[in-house]
């Protein structure tokens, strides 16, 4: 028998009431590579893994810090849902409604704000989906609306970053309406002729992509976004086929001609900055007079028929008449 005996105790199991010596959202996992990543390394990136370039989702908030050069000013922040038809699911509308008012510090699912990108005065709504899903119901489609009457009104050109599950079931026929009513409000802005930029984010589905979020002038994805209607398992289950390979992923709608650009998050701010350089024109121009030097001149084919009609052409000379 040995004189000495070392006595194994069992490993306690970390007690609930015990804090951890590391603090809680120091680091985060990828769920693509399955990379670590130091929280403050992740955020230099703008929530881009430096490994495998998985895009991490980012609310609405950090969505506009990341566009704008500066400052912006938001609009609408009182705007609420009134739960109109008071709705109970496994629970009711309205304790759903303030539990996510409580975590988000948001009113609903969307920030509306106008601010400059790369120098460009712009109207921008950025979706939050962590606000029951992004789901769009009264109060998103009234303050989506405002911004693109702010752009008509201001003549400023609008970026909408999508980020939903679609429209909110719990409002019922009104989300629905709100379809329409973006729609017509967009079609407005087309026709005083400002730019839309719309930007699909993961993930993008149900009425938001079958309304304006498909609607842009310029339509850009973020890498391997969730693009859609109905999910990718509804429609095996209804179609009864094996879909293909990235199946509803941007990569998969940029071969197939929905989108016109899938472009890296770290990337964005510059691209939708150049399409807007591109899209915006300048108030006025130098144009040569035929008679004359160069003068100002509005830009735009109404201003073209204003001046054709203000200044028409003579007329031709009479022709002599025919010898008797």
């Amino acid at each position: 028998m040995a004189w000495f005996k070392k006595v194994r105790k069992p490993i306690e199991p970390l007690s609930k009431n015990k804090p951890s010596r590391v603090p809680e959202g120091l680091w985060v996992k990828c769920p693509s590579c399955g990379e670590v990543i130091y929280n403050k390394d992740l955020a230099s990136t703008l929530n881009v893994c430096p490994k495998c370039a998985h895009h991490l989702r980012i609310g609405a908030a950090e969505r506009l810090r990341m566009l704008f050069d500066d400052e912006w000013v938001e609009y609408d922040t009182d705007l609420q849902s009134t739960d109109p038809l008071k709705f109970v699911d496994t629970k009711p509308y309205r304790q759903r409604l303030d539990a996510t008012i409580a975590s988000t510090g948001m009113k609903d699912a969307v920030i509306c704000a106008t601010g400059r990108i790369e120098g460009i005065d712009t109207s921008v709504a950025a979706m939050e989906y962590t606000f029951i899903g992004g789901s769009m119901g009264v109060v998103v489609g009234e303050k989506i609306t405002r911004a693109i009457e702010r752009a008509i009104d201001g003549r400023l050109p609008l970026v909408i970053v999508s980020s939903s599950g679609g429209a909110r079931m719990m409002e019922g026929a009104l989300s629905l309406m709100q379809m329409a009513k973006i729609s017509g409000a967009l079609a407005r802005l087309d026709r005083a002729r400002l730019p839309y930029v719309s930007v699909l984010t993961d993930p993008t589905t149900g009425g938001v992509t079958a309304s304006f979020a498909m609607l842009g002038d310029v339509n850009i994805a973020e890498p391997k976004a969730l693009i859609g209607f109905a999910g990718p398992r509804v429609i095996e289950q209804t179609i009864r086929q094996k879909l293909p390979e990235g199946f509803q992923r941007s990569e998969f709608l940029l071969d197939h001609g929905m989108i016109d650009l899938v472009v890296d998050r770290r990337e964005l701010k510059a691209a939708i900055a150049r399409v807007l350089r591109f899209a915006c024109p300048e108030p006025r121009r130098e144009a040569l007079a035929a008679d004359g030097p160069a003068r100002a001149v509005p830009l735009g084919a109404e201003a073209s028929a204003k001046a054709a009609v203000a200044e028409p052409a003579a007329a031709p000379a009479a022709l002599p008449a025919p010898p008797s």
